[in-house]
């Protein structure tokens, strides 16, 4: 672990316009931690960490500490995450691993960090794939903060939060509700035709759409719906649509768009 004057020189050494190459050589460091430093400043994140302990496995257990970040990232969690072992099975580490269209810049690092405000002491990596980058943690706290994890796809099993959860959600169902629409939801412009004598009318209007396989998940997105009397109706077996006006509107209040 590099210190702080480490990391602040590597960064000083950055903006005089040395490579990362250059920067690592003169103060030690890895080309990949100076790497990571760099994208923590412009992330806004800052290059110092620190330590924190699972709120899960202290006594007694408590929710975490950053409960609207945890409610994005569990939404995102469940709509596009996933949960593996990494590394020797002895050691008990595992990875949280959450798949981020690249035509969303800013929703990988908004996920970034919810990452880190949940897991402040442990490093977040941006992996590019083909059309996506995955955005991983490894932390052997993972399963613990998010006991949905099993084996097999999550719409294939049951999929229920856990009481301190649902605790959470009921307090901060807003945040809760943003994830899982930025991971398997989107607004658009509906255009419906409406034959007339004169002539075809059409309207057009805002809606926003929520597509998940899991019977369980999609419930779980209309019961926090619900919390805020946003109404809702099912469109066809896995979609869940807002088209009401005030719900819309309540909806733009707090999810803000991909970008």
């Amino acid at each position: 672990m590099y210190d702080t004057r480490t990391r602040e020189l590597a960064l000083a050494l950055l903006d005089q316009g040395l490579t990362l190459s250059e920067a690592a050589r003169q103060t030690g460091a890895s080309r990949a931690a100076v790497r990571e430093w760099r994208l923590r400043r412009d992330m806004g994140i800052g290059v110092t960490a620190r330590k924190a302990e699972c709120p899960r496995c202290v006594s007694p257990a408590v929710p975490p500490e950053e409960p609207e970040a945890y409610g994005y990232l569990l939404g995102l969690y469940l709509g596009d995450g996933c949960i593996s072992r990494v590394g020797r099975p002895d050691k008990g580490v595992w990875s949280l691993r959450i798949i981020c269209a690249d035509a969303w810049p800013g929703l990988v690092r908004e996920c970034a960090e919810a990452m880190r405000a949940v897991r402040p002491a442990n490093k977040v990596r941006l992996v590019p794939k083909q059309g996506c980058v995955e955005v991983n943690s490894h932390s052997k706290h993972w399963p613990c903060l998010f006991p949905q994890h099993g084996a097999g796809k999550k719409h294939e099993r049951r999929i229920e939060l856990a009481p301190w959860q649902n605790a959470l959600v009921r307090d901060h169902p807003e945040a809760f509700i943003r994830g899982l629409l930025h991971s398997d939801g989107t607004r658009f412009v509906n255009r419906v035709r409406r034959p007339l004598p004169s002539g075809d009318r059409w309207y057009e209007y805002p809606r926003y759409n929520f597509t998940n396989l899991s019977d369980d998940i999609r419930c779980l997105f209309t019961d926090a719906l619900d919390l805020l009397h946003i109404p809702w109706r099912r469109m066809n077996r896995v979609t869940v649509s807002v088209a009401r006006a005030e719900g819309v509107a309540r909806l733009d209040e707090f999810v803000g768009p991909k970008y």
